[in-house]
């Protein structure tokens, strides 16, 4: 009898060990589902209301990621378009600078918005030293977009040496430009420069986008004047 009794002793203990565990368990997880869920989204006011120094940022940074089992790129992805959005540059500048010191988010697209926020903040000098550095020597595969972007730096800022570098590195992997703005910049920068004759020669070159643009106009001139006539002959009958 005291052996049956202390057999559902034990039991009842080892049950009890068992809830207690669990129970343990899943308030651990809870917690840490909880934390997760409060350090998804770095708070912008948080991040705005730092001082501006790149300890500071680095440090919020950092403490936010802490906890985190993988990097979490799409929530400081969240962060960067809202920063966009209040055109907090020189912060997208220290967050992005942050993340690749990390090995991450080394893409052109991040590339690209790193270069757009630091010619946004007059940083010119510091965005053309960064485009050497991680861009500029692959020209054969960067895209158009972003190079006629760093074409649009240079000569905004009265960069012009380095803009028809540029543009003769594209051209030296027989990349050709799709529109006619990049050539019209870059016949400017000749013409700025005192280089009359190479102006010549590349708008001789390029003389194709300008006349496809030109007929596309004249096309789109001569449908709106036809309507119009319509118009005009309904009108009278």
């Amino acid at each position: 009898m005291i052996g049956h009794l202390r057999r559902i002793g034990v039991g009842r203990v080892q049950t009890l060990l068992n809830s207690s565990y669990k129970t343990t368990m899943e308030v651990q997880i809870l917690t840490s589902k909880t934390h997760s869920a409060a350090n998804a989204a770095l708070p912008l006011s948080q991040l705005l209301d730092l001082n501006d120094s790149k300890d500071a940022v680095y440090g919020a940074l950092d403490a936010w990621v802490a906890w985190e089992q993988k990097f979490p790129i799409a929530s400081i992805k969240q962060v960067l378009i809202a920063l966009e959005k209040e055109q907090q540059w020189h912060r997208i500048v220290q967050v992005i600078k942050w993340m690749l010191s990390k090995g991450q988010g080394t893409t052109m697209a991040t590339y690209a918005q790193l270069i757009r926020a630091l010619d946004m903040d007059h940083r010119a000098k510091e965005a053309h030293e960064f485009w050497l550095k991680k861009i500029g020597r692959d020209l054969h595969s960067v895209p158009w977009k972003l190079c006629n972007s760093m074409i649009t730096i240079y000569y905004r800022n009265n960069m012009l040496e380095n803009l028809i570098k540029l543009f003769k590195g594209l051209e030296a992997f027989d990349r050709k430009p799709p529109e006619k703005s990049i050539v019209q910049k870059v016949a400017d920068a000749y013409e700025m420069l005192g280089l009359l004759e190479e102006k010549g020669r590349l708008l001789e070159k390029y003389n194709h986008l300008f006349i496809e643009t030109g007929k596309g106009w004249n096309k789109n001139f001569r449908v709106v004047s036809s309507k119009k006539n319509n118009k005009s002959g309904k009108a009278k009958n």
